[in-house]
């Protein structure tokens, strides 16, 4: 198959444009620049197209299944399909850039929350479970994103460049639960059953994040970066004819296993507490205006801190801000088996310690497993890890639903804060490793 004439100069072109940043560091700070607010923008979209599963979906199941015992399901497999997704983009990344990876993750969730939306109008289980698979690449997407940022970042920057990704989601993320009840409100007016109101919100913003990277993400961060890299390991290959002491350097395989432990250890622990929470409320008389409220706090305490977060894993360090997320944790899990039922204040407190929890483990996590990669492997590690990190959510999100039919939701949030001290211990136990 022969290039035609157009596609030859936009190839062309794509060379020249990239090789003008090989040697210009102004001009790689400006895109470093313009790609944090491309990414911002595309952030807020997502946000929205997430919120939606985590606010309804267990309410969703719960009405068209008749029981608590599987209200987990619904968040365990869109976490799952954001498993494959998260493989997927990230190998699609690494190979082509980060534009056409993340652009076809947001337009993969776009497609599975209208498929949830069609599964709901005509009571179809196993096309709700099939979307819901669909919709979680719209969640590995938006996390996913964050790397983006830190493409042409210096190490020093790495975590706050992830923060001013995640902040911006806050925006999307707090917006989409409290629009909960006028979703399913527009929902009803339409014929559309109203817990499935959020997920046309939803379908809209994954559709709208997905062409913002389509339309401006070029050039691609991932692309330039790794144009850099290689030009600077040829002229390192010519002074030393070798790259293999240039390539052993910049991977570190004990941080890698540290950083992946602390972003998968805080999602279990705050999937399952959070999965639970709408439905426990709602057995002791919290309507959806109440969730969507408690939820939206929880989801603004996961993304709003980021930027501050950013700033302390960068200042104080990666493995102390690890160790605090583990605490905060605890914390939380705690705060929520104690709280009494009629008490909003006490859960929400506790719902916001959980969100606070995950940003600091996330962020301080990623800053880890960048700072233990480099740009020939990352995108790929980085999908990898992110799959890891997904399969434990989806676990934590089954899981929950079993442990609160059989046993109670202080007992679920006990146990996840337990476990919140085993990403303690593995800190602790790991926290010289870069001196290995």
């Amino acid at each position: 198959m022969t290039n035609s004439p157009n596609d030859s100069k936009e190839l062309t072109s794509n060379r020249t444009d990239i090789q003008s940043y090989m040697n210009d560091p102004q001009k790689q700070s400006g895109l470093y620049r313009r790609t944090l607010i491309i990414i911002v923008i595309a952030q807020i979209f997502g946000g929205a197209g997430l919120a939606a599963g985590i606010t309804v979906g267990a309410l969703l199941a719960k009405e068209m299944l008749g029981t608590d015992s599987f209200s987990g399901v619904p968040i365990a497999l869109f976490t799952l399909g954001s498993a494959g997704a998260a493989l997927l983009v990230g190998r699609l990344s690494q190979r082509y850039g980060r534009r056409p990876g993340l652009t076809f993750g947001f337009f993969a969730g776009g497609i599975g929350a209208i498929g949830v939306i069609i599964s709901a109008i005509t009571n179809n289980i196993i096309f709700l479970f099939i979307s819901l698979l669909i919709y979680g690449a719209g969640t590995a997407t938006n996390l996913q994103a964050r790397y983006a940022g830190t493409d042409l970042a210096h190490s020093t920057q790495r975590a706050t460049a992830i923060s001013i990704a995640m902040v911006s989601t806050t925006f999307g993320a707090v917006a989409g639960p409290n629009l909960v009840g006028i979703m399913g409100d527009f929902a009803s007016t339409i014929g559309i059953p109203s817990l499935a109101g959020p997920f046309i919100l939803a379908a809209a913003a994954y559709f709208l994040a997905g062409f913002v990277l389509l339309i401006l993400l070029r050039p691609d961060p991932l692309v330039v970066a790794k144009a850099i890299a290689a030009a600077a390991t040829e002229k390192a290959n010519t002074r030393k004819h070798s790259d293999v002491s240039i390539e052993e350097e910049s991977i570190n395989n004990n941080g890698i296993l540290v950083g992946a432990s602390v972003m998968i250890l805080t999602q279990v622990v705050m999937v399952a507490i959070m999965t639970m929470t709408p439905v426990h409320m709602g057995h002791h008389g919290h309507g959806l205006d109440e969730v969507g409220m408690i939820i939206g706090i929880h989801i603004g305490a996961m993304y709003l801190p980021s930027l501050f977060t950013g700033i302390l894993v960068d200042k104080i360090g990666r493995i102390p801000m690890s160790i605090v997320a583990g605490i905060t944790l605890l914390t939380a899990g705690i705060l929520a088996a104690t709280a009494p039922t009629d008490s909003m204040l006490i859960l929400t407190i506790s719902l916001a310690l959980l969100g606070l929890g995950w940003n600091f483990g996330l962020i301080s996590g990623t800053a880890l497993l960048v700072d233990a990669t480099n740009s020939t492997n990352r995108a790929k590690i980085q999908g990898a890890v992110d799959v890891f990190i997904a399969l434990a959510g989806a676990a934590g999100g089954v899981l929950s639903g079993v442990i609160v039919a059989y046993t109670s939701y202080p007992t679920l949030s006990l146990a996840g804060g337990a476990l919140s001290l085993v990403l303690i211990l593995i800190i602790i136990l790991f926290r010289n490793y870069s001196k290995d």
